[in-house]
């Protein structure tokens, strides 16, 4: 077995391990039904609504992923946004009630972020991030959920870039670190700017800002964007002249480590723009932000129109030195004995992110390659609590 297959064996072990099982989405629909009955017996917050986000509803967090929740404010069906300190005012009314009720565990209330938020551990040691009114996360969440729909190597990739990282310490905001969202933007970068791409550019999936176009009736414009971004993608997926990229995982994975090795290097002149799919100059561009870290837009925007991205160094392990042996993640294996496997894992020195062996491009055709496994279905009640439906398995 040469060194592609048995990383490609590897990597699949992998995935299906930190994949989330039945039992996972159970968990937290359950800790969502939980607080929901918490947030109905508040008083300030009659008729709110608890709704998820982040990497749960965008159906791309690991069997240990947290779970990030936000609790909506009744304003008849116009988008609204509370002041901070109402925010605050509010979720330390949750947080009151939460140590009435009991069975919370590790309750953290950062009132001063600039976001606030609450946090806490459900059953079953899920982390629970709750914050009030986050509509610009919830709509990066879907806009990530409909990414997956181009190609399903976006979510796997993303799993794996996401184990990786927290292998190396380098998944954690609060040490000055990638967040989950960062991290998925950069494998949709990554995606966007293979020969041939993987992913368009997102302003062919929704050309303008989500944010400043979320005005009026709430549920108006949410189908607006939704409209827009489903005719976009069934637009780029039924485009038969488009060339097809059968890259492997193991091949896409690599090609990520090299790339942003190689980007590392110009993260003081240079952000990474899926919005626009390219690298572009921030001296030169005044949409982007004068700092020195590496900086990636999209289309969900509030004030400022980037997403600050902290740089990520290589370590000592990153070295150039090739691809380092490793062994079969087996299924049984801890989360432990994962992540020290890819801790073991060295980039390789390939220049533009090209990989030897890439199978050979073609026109695309009906068939679909790369699609995803263990996903899972969720019942009629559990839909009707989120957003969007679950895909089959």
């Amino acid at each position: 077995m040469n060194g592609y297959n048995l990383l490609e064996t590897t990597l699949r072990d992998v995935l299906h391990a930190i994949n989330p099982l039945r039992e996972d989405w159970t968990i937290r629909f359950q800790i969502i039904d939980e607080l929901r009955a918490v947030v109905e017996s508040i008083e300030s917050l009659r008729g709110a609504t608890v709704e998820p986000f982040g990497s749960f509803a965008s159906n791309l967090f690991t069997r240990w992923g947290d779970l990030d929740i936000s609790i909506e404010l009744p304003n008849g069906s116009y988008i609204s946004s509370p002041g901070k300190k109402h925010k605050q005012s509010l979720l330390g009314d949750v947080l009151k009630a939460l140590n009435r009720k009991g069975g919370w565990r590790k309750l953290q209330f950062i009132s001063h972020a600039r976001v606030p938020i609450l946090k806490f551990e459900g059953r079953y040691n899920i982390s629970c991030d709750v914050s009030i009114n986050n509509l610009s996360g919830q709509m990066k969440s879907k806009l990530l959920f409909w990414i997956n729909e181009i190609d399903g190597r976006f979510r796997d990739l993303v799993l794996l870039v996401k184990e990786w990282a927290k292998a190396h310490n380098i998944n954690d905001p609060k040490s000055g670190t990638m967040n989950s969202y960062t991290l998925s933007l950069l494998v949709v970068f990554h995606l966007q700017t293979l020969e041939p791409a993987i992913l368009p550019p997102l302003r062919e999936i929704y050309p303008g800002n989500m944010i400043d176009d979320l005005t009026g009736v709430r549920a108006v414009a949410e189908k607006r964007i939704e409209e827009t971004c489903a005719v976009n993608i069934n637009r780029i997926k039924s485009d038969r002249s488009r060339l097809i990229n059968r890259s492997t995982m193991s091949e896409l994975f690599i090609s990520f480590l090299a790339k942003f090795f190689e980007i590392c290097s110009r993260a003081s002149a240079q952000g990474v723009s899926p919005y626009a799919g390219q690298l572009e100059d921030i001296n030169s561009n005044m949409r982007w932000p004068q700092i020195s870290h590496l900086v990636a837009r999209t289309p969900v925007r509030q004030q400022a129109p980037s997403q600050s991205m902290p740089r990520a160094t290589p370590s000592s392990n990153h070295s150039r030195k090739g691809l380092g042996t490793h062994q079969h993640a087996r299924r049984k294996q801890t989360h432990g004995q994962l992540q020290q496997q890819f801790h073991n894992m060295r980039v390789d020195n390939r220049r533009n992110g090209t990989m030897n062996g890439q199978a050979q491009n073609t026109r695309i055709d009906n068939s679909r390659n790369g699609t995803t496994s263990g996903q899972v279905k969720a019942s009629p009640s559990q839909r009707q609590q989120v957003w969007r439906p679950i895909p089959e398995r």
